[in-house]
């Protein structure tokens, strides 16, 4: 999913950044609210993780602009200001969610998973396409009951595509969502992880669910009869 995070701890911002990289996710980072909203008026991001005290815009104000400009994007507020006072003024201002410093961040990754699904309107955790279910919570994958290994990349793109299912999804799309707006993947890198998947489904099933639209992008489907 593609993230952007809005922190100016240097050290925070990078530890989160590698984690959150980690985790599958492609992240775009912003030191101060100005750069903030200059990253989110130029991309489509799923989340954006907003700290409040920050230089030159405070997180607050980019919050109210982001909601008066109709952005719909999820907002996960991460912040010390733990008061009561805080947290109902930010959510009564459009934020989604709320967490407070310090913080677990297996607690975040769960947020950010539930706000996820929430984006897709998909309350389960567990996504089934034909025989492929795939468990976002556990990051686990199942074709016709057999475990699959993905490495981090390809389990990425899948569950992105099966938050998808049914739509194509452009080349562009998926580079944007895997690395954010700084990272410069290899050309081919797409149809390499597309080619890796589908081999995988390919030793469980016969059964194509994973379609190329050549000059369009790429499509999750249910398996046609």
């Amino acid at each position: 999913m593609h993230v952007l995070l809005v922190e100016d701890s240097v050290r925070l911002r990078d530890s989160l950044t590698d984690g959150l990289q980690r985790s599958g996710y492609g992240i775009d980072a912003a030191a101060d609210g100005e750069q903030a909203l200059r990253y989110a008026r130029h991309n489509d991001y799923d989340i954006i993780i907003l700290d409040l005290m920050l230089p030159k815009v405070d997180g607050l104000t980019v919050l109210k602009e982001l909601r008066a400009a109709e952005d719909p994007t999820h907002i996960l507020i991460l912040t010390a200001r733990d008061s009561v006072d805080d947290r109902v003024e930010g959510l009564r201002l459009g934020a989604d969610d709320y967490l407070t410093k310090p913080f677990a961040f297996e607690e975040l990754v769960a947020r950010l998973e539930a706000l996820t699904r929430r984006s897709y309107r998909q309350k389960n955790p567990r996504i089934t396409v034909g025989p492929l279910e795939i468990d976002t919570s556990a990051r686990l994958v199942h074709c016709q009951g057999d475990e699959l290994t993905m490495t981090r990349r390809e389990y990425a793109l899948l569950e992105y595509l099966a938050f998808r299912a049914g739509d194509i999804v452009s080349r562009r799309q998926i580079e944007d969502h895997l690395y954010g707006e700084n990272n410069f993947p290899m050309s081919n890198a797409v149809d390499r992880l597309v080619c890796a998947i589908r081999r995988k489904l390919e030793t469980v099933t016969d059964q194509k669910l994973l379609a190329t639209r050549r000059g369009l992008g790429y499509m999750l489907q249910e398996p046609t009869s």
